[in-house]
């Protein structure tokens, strides 16, 4: 895995976002949003939106320079 350079592969990726999934909405419900993920179209927009209100640019890049460097 490419985890040691700070990077994580797509699998990894893919690993980490179910087992995130799973202990946060429980087995069930982790199902059921990821059939409602595939199944409807998404607006990316509206969730980057939603994911980062309130937070400055400065911020988001911050945060995202500190997981470069891990």
């Amino acid at each position: 895995m490419m985890e040691k350079a700070g990077l994580m592969d797509d699998m990894e990726i893919r690993i980490r976002g179910i087992e995130a999934l799973n202990k946060t909405l429980g087995p069930a419900a982790a199902l059921r949003f990821l059939t409602l993920f595939h199944r409807e179209p998404t607006d990316y927009v509206e969730i980057s939106r939603r994911l980062y209100e309130g937070q400055t640019t400065v911020e988001i890049f911050k945060r995202a320079q500190k997981h470069w460097k891990e």
